[in-house]
């Protein structure tokens, strides 16, 4: 559905329109960076290491569900309505977690930011090619996001370690409340409201909705519990997985106004896109969340210096993006960018793995640059090329599925790191400590919580401490390497992704011949 005619921008009309959505989208991205960060001694405080990456993938797969619902919704009512609910449930959930007094209700309150998250990129980023439609004008817009993107993402990891530090990890959701009042205001004053040309009734695929929950919470869950519950839970669940995605695959097919419609998944480019989309987001989330962990638990290093090494993984994004969208409609072949970033992102990923414990602090830096490089030559583009592959009736919901999509992947890559470092890191513990005849250390370190407290009684041990802190580095090591792997996959299928042709104006495809 086609939304009404409506006139350019002036400058100030489209910054001010732009800052609402910036601040808005950018409530969700500074709980993305500072989160990680803070998570290690959430944990520490809380306990509950099980739980661990369900502090994260309770907010995914709620906004995994929500996404492709709000992005279809305001393709057919508009789009600034759900902004500004979506602004509103997300900073009233941040409060929840505030308040949180164990793990449990911390991740339900992670889960109901999720439904405000999956909202706001839902709607928001589907505003942006409906303001500016000709792909350069887009695209410089879409740069201006990521600069001001880079001001929240870059203080976000040491802002995070900072309050973490000074204040207590709660101070890192109660920050959301004055953000959250300060994007509502600029949302609901600047951002422009383009209603489609006819208001429809059009009823909601609410089974699609309900079996894409079910899909994905039983994949998750048996990705999790994978090796801590019995063989016949595992197979139920893998079997639920697999019938409930059967049953989604029959529903969509046949219902008239599908939440996901057969006609989006018709050309092979776009399907490659969020295959490539997936991959993108298994490795993305796996850094942001296992990062932290490997550099507090493993290196030993401080929230704050550890947020001072995580920090350039968002500066680079923003600058390998700021980069790409120079250059990206100069190119014949734009998807030269993306094979570059997913090339950069593997190495990155195999460095981060095989280096051990005794790289030094620039190293590592070295290497986290590397990885924020190859995400901005990639991130970007896969919604510049969904949107420019999308038709316009389905331009909301293709570019919802292209970020739910991504978060597919983070759910699946972070539920995988966490099932594969609980379960290595007691293999590997047990393995090193009996190795070096320390098996009376085994039971003080059984728990890798205990390498994040800092606790100067652990001190008085260095050689079980340092033997824990091995065993760590290798589990998240292997899951690196997992990430690899995904990278090689994303090249291969990028190798099959025909050239995508950018869209650009009629006077600016004149300018170019002459």
């Amino acid at each position: 559905m086609s939304t009404a005619p409506h006139p350019p921008l002036s400058l100030r009309q489209a910054l001010l329109a732009m800052l609402g959505i910036s601040l808005v989208l950018m409530l969700s991205a500074l709980d993305q960076t500072v989160i990680g960060n803070a998570l290690p001694s959430i944990v520490a405080e809380l306990q509950g290491f099980e739980l661990y990456a369900w502090v994260a993938t309770g907010y995914m797969l709620a906004s995994i569900v929500t996404i492709p619902i709000f992005g279809r919704l305001g393709d057919y009512y508009g789009r600034k309505p759900f902004v500004i609910a979506a602004t509103l449930i997300f900073t009233l959930a941040s409060l929840l977690c505030a308040l949180a007094g164990d793990m449990l209700l911390l991740v339900i309150g992670r889960a109901l930011q999720g439904v405000g998250g999956g909202m706001l990129i839902g709607t928001a980023f589907a505003c942006i090619p409906e303001l500016f439609p000709d792909t350069r004008q887009r695209l410089r817009w879409q740069m201006l996001l990521s600069a001001l993107f880079s001001v929240v993402n870059a203080i976000g990891p040491g802002l995070g370690g900072y309050l973490t530090g000074a204040f207590g990890w709660r101070s890192v959701f109660y920050l959301n409340l004055p953000l959250g009042g300060l994007a509502l205001f600029f949302a609901w004053r600047y951002l422009p409201y383009y209603r489609p040309q006819q208001q429809l009734k059009i009823p909601l695929d609410w089974p699609g909705a309900l079996l894409i929950a079910l899909a994905l919470g039983s994949l998750q869950l048996f990705v999790e519990w994978l090796g801590h519950s019995s063989l016949a839970l595992s197979v139920a669940l893998g079997l639920g997985c697999l019938a409930a995605s059967s049953a989604l695959w029959f529903w969509e097919r046949r219902c008239q106004h599908a939440l996901l419609p057969s006609a989006l998944f018709g050309l092979a480019s776009m399907r490659l896109l969020f295959v490539l989309s997936m991959a993108a987001g298994a490795i993305m989330f796996s850094l942001l969340f296992y990062l932290p962990l490997l550099l507090q638990g493993s290196y030993g290093y401080s929230p704050q210096d550890a947020g001072l090494l995580i920090t350039p993984l968002a500066l680079s994004i923003t600058l390998g993006a700021i980069v790409n969208s120079r250059i990206v409609t100069r190119l014949r072949n734009p998807n030269l960018l993306p094979l570059c970033g997913f090339a950069a992102l593997l190495l990155a990923c195999v460095g981060l793995a095989v280096v051990g414990r005794g790289a030094s602090f620039n190293l590592l830096l070295g290497l986290i640059l590397l990885a924020g490089l190859g995400l901005g030559f990639i991130l970007l583009n896969l919604t510049v090329f969904t949107q420019t592959l999308a038709e316009r009736q389905f331009l909301g919901i293709a570019t919802a599925l292209t970020q739910s999509l991504r978060l597919v992947g983070g759910l699946l890559g972070t539920a995988s790191m966490g099932v594969l470092v609980n379960l290595l890191y007691s293999a590997n513990l047990q393995r090193l400590f009996l190795a070096q005849g320390q098996a009376e250390g085994l039971k003080a370190y059984a728990d890798p919580q205990v390498l994040l407290r800092h606790d100067p009684a652990l001190l008085g041990q260095p050689q079980w401490l340092a033997l824990a802190r091995d065993a760590l580095a290798q589990s998240v090591g292997v899951g690196l390497l997992l990430c690899a792997g995904i990278g090689v996959l994303a090249l291969l299928i990028l190798y099959r992704l025909p050239p995508v042709r950018l869209n650009v104006s009629p006077s600016i495809a004149a300018a170019k011949k002459q």
